[in-house]
């Protein structure tokens, strides 16, 4: 029978793949290939359950980074929760940042004149004279 604190290494592991899209039969199917080497990761899960103080604090503490690392496209592994540790609290997902279209055409707003106005391919501003509904929002990276 194993003891509660492996089951709870095997958690925060396990939550950690979670986190990088693995499903659980992934993470047993590719640990048996040893494309995962799961025992490198059960120290730090264990010295992470630590300096959490909790399971259930080490799993959201592993959440906040992935959040964070993923919105800036950056890789990150359970250490990485170490690293940012003081500064968790800080530690928020980069706004998505959407700009309006209209025929793939790029949209302004003008506060003095209160309206919209499509820039064309030769960067001239042209009022827009559509409805609101036909701006395209799209995320800008």
């Amino acid at each position: 029978m194993k003891d509660k604190r492996e089951t709870e290494i095997q958690e925060v592991v396990n939550h950690f793949f979670y986190t990088k899209g693995y499903t659980l039969d992934q993470i047993k199917e590719d640990s048996k290939k040893r494309k995962i080497i799961y025992s490198r990761f059960t120290r730090p899960a264990k010295e992470l359950i630590e300096l959490a103080g909790s399971k259930k604090k080490a799993k959201e503490a592993i959440t906040t980074v992935s959040k964070w690392a993923k919105s800036r496209n950056l890789d990150y592994s359970i250490e990485t929760v170490f690293k940012k540790w003081l500064e968790l609290d800080k530690l928020k997902p980069k706004e998505v940042i959407k700009k309006p279209f209209y025929n793939n055409q790029p949209m302004v707003w003008s506060q003095i004149k209160k309206k919209w106005f499509v820039i064309n391919d030769e960067g001239e501003w042209l009022e827009f004279a559509g409805d609101e509904k036909d701006i395209k929002w799209k995320i800008i990276k």
